[in-house]
């Protein structure tokens, strides 16, 4: 098992990229930890894992708070003992023209899908820092990082930062022994993606953006995210890794 020993943190972790991740860690034999909003949720994705015969935590956190996420942190650590692996997935993305987009809709984006990944990064990392030890962090950034979708300014803006934050990030740490990574999906199937996927017209149309001829699974993501925790890339850091079916490079 490749996470054998190891302790991960993982940021919207209860429903779809998040949940699919969680039981790949789990499988792969690490204690997992799951925060976000919804605590039925959470508890549901935790109780999969025990019946597995895994460890798992689930905390109710907002990664838009310095607060909870210190809290969250505090509680893997009280439980645990130690982090090894930081997953920050926690995301928001709502479809809307750029001439439409109110002030709290730019804040709601910018706040939990950049700010939380970088505060969560922080804290967990000021805590290797202060222990002497390393770890390893990935980002879940977007295609829309790297190539702009229309009506998606905030989500768009929101992704590159976070490839930005993760080369930053990287390259400070490195010597500290610490990896930033960030994985770039692209169209997979969520319950945010659900009706554009059954809608049989529009997702015919899409499809034909995909190289592969198929949508994402969550688990394709999980896969990768595997790979970016393990150390199967123990000598990859500042790397935003796509994958989303050969879209990006038909599109570019």
């Amino acid at each position: 098992m490749r996470l054998a020993g190891k302790t991960a943190l993982i940021t919207g972790g209860s429903l779809g990229i998040g949940r699919a991740v969680a039981l790949c860690f789990a499988q792969e034999g690490a204690k997992v930890a799951i925060s976000g909003r919804g605590k039925e949720a959470l508890e549901e994705t935790a109780s999969i894992i025990r019946s597995k015969g895994g460890e798992a935590l689930s905390i109710v956190a907002d990664v838009q708070s310095k607060s909870e996420i210190d809290r969250m942190v505090d509680y893997v650590l009280k439980s645990w003992g130690r982090i090894d692996i930081l997953i920050n997935n926690a995301g928001i993305c709502h479809s809307k023209p750029v001439l439409d987009i109110t002030e709290e809709e730019w804040d709601q984006h910018l706040d939990i899908n950049l700010k939380g990944t970088f505060l969560s990064s922080q804290r967990v990392a000021r805590e290797w820092v202060k222990r002497g030890e390393g770890g390893n962090i990935v980002n879940m950034s977007s295609v829309n990082g790297i190539q702009a979708e229309d009506n998606q300014a905030h989500y768009n803006t929101s992704k590159g930062g976070i490839n930005l934050l993760t080369m930053s990030m990287a390259l400070e740490l490195a010597e500290k022994d610490i990896r930033v990574n960030a994985l770039c999906p692209g169209f997979i199937e969520t319950r945010l993606t659900r009706p554009a996927i059954q809608n049989r017209p529009v997702i015919k149309e899409y499809l034909k953006t995909i190289p592969m001829k198929r949508v994402g699974l969550p688990e394709d993501i999980a896969g990768a995210a595997l790979f970016m925790a393990s150390d199967d890339s123990r000598y990859m850091t500042g790397h935003c890794l796509v994958v989303d079916g050969g879209q990006v490079i038909k599109l570019s």
